[in-house]
């Protein structure tokens, strides 16, 4: 199991504790040589890539970071010691929260990679393509670091399908 820490928090006379991933040295390292592995593959050139994305997926049971393409051809690898069996159930959202800080660490790094923009990565579920965070979106001079730009949004456009049919 993991290292974890837990955060205690009062909101509206609530207290609403949330475990959250440790983030011990060696595993924020780990996370940077993946960052800068990946950067490596795409160095500032003439000729810059024509990707759009880098894809990377994140496995719970075994660890491993994997950052893949557009084709789905892999560019690198690393696993995570931490992650290996960690059965929290926002490991995704937790996930998604430590790349984004790492990104935002390496930002001209990650930015000036020799790929055109715009470009993103996205952290993708295990199982599927289905895209579970936008991580980093670089566009010539913009640079959005990830989350969600209009929360709560697909909640209210829901609510608001539910009112339109009932009418």
């Amino acid at each position: 199991m993991g290292f974890i820490r837990i955060v205690v928090s009062l909101l509206n006379s609530t207290i609403i504790i949330k475990v959250m991933m440790e983030r011990s040295e060696q595993f924020l390292q780990q996370i940077d040589r993946f960052i800068r592995k990946i950067a490596e593959k795409f160095p500032v050139s003439e000729e810059t890539s024509l990707i759009t994305d880098i894809h990377v997926k994140s496995n719970q049971d075994t660890g491993e970071l994997i950052a893949y393409n557009d084709d789905e051809e892999e560019i690198t690898r690393v696993t995570i010691e931490e992650w290996i069996n960690y059965q929290d159930e926002n490991f995704f959202d937790e996930a998604a929260t430590v790349l984004r800080d790492e990104l935002r660490k390496n930002q001209d790094l990650v930015n000036n990679m020799g790929i055109l923009k715009p470009y993103s990565f996205v952290l993708e579920c295990e199982d599927d393509k289905n895209d579970s965070a936008e991580l980093y979106i670089a566009d010539d001079d913009t640079v959005i670091l990830g989350g969600d730009l209009m929360p709560g949004l697909d909640d209210d456009l829901n609510k608001f399908f539910e009112k339109l049919t009932k009418e």
